[in-house]
């Protein structure tokens, strides 16, 4: 059984940073790429950033790039984004997303992403 647990969620000001945590477990986590996605109440879930297994490719969508850095531990398998400056409209439910190293993965959050998390709640006040 795959579970994803996400973690580091919470209220921040705006200007702040965060940690945010994704542990999986059930998969060989080195066969993964994995992925952040986001989801604003009354939006579709978007990309946020993505890592591939070893962890040497990053992207990020336009909105985090320069503010969120992933990175992974595969011995804790685990994936990290660190957030800095968080803005206002960065709350959102935050969701890890793996992916098969060798499928079609990118920042949509399409099929290729196989597992999902349950996410967790970013709220940044103003």
């Amino acid at each position: 059984h795959v579970q994803g647990v996400e973690s580091g969620g919470g209220l921040v000001q705006a200007g702040g940073s965060l940690r945010l945590y994704c542990t999986a477990t059930g998969l060989t986590f080195d066969d993964y790429a994995m992925g952040w996605f986001l989801q604003a109440p009354g939006t579709e879930r978007a990309g946020g950033t993505c890592i591939n297994w070893v962890g040497r490719i990053t992207s990020y969508a336009d909105s985090v790039k320069g503010r969120f850095i992933i990175s992974r531990d595969n011995d804790k398998n685990t994936v990290y984004p660190q957030i800095y400056s968080l803005k206002p409209e960065d709350t959102a439910m935050y969701y890890c997303a793996a992916a098969l190293s060798g499928s079609r993965w990118s920042l949509q959050p399409g099929s290729s992403w196989r597992y999902w998390g349950q996410g967790t709640q970013v709220t940044v006040s103003s």
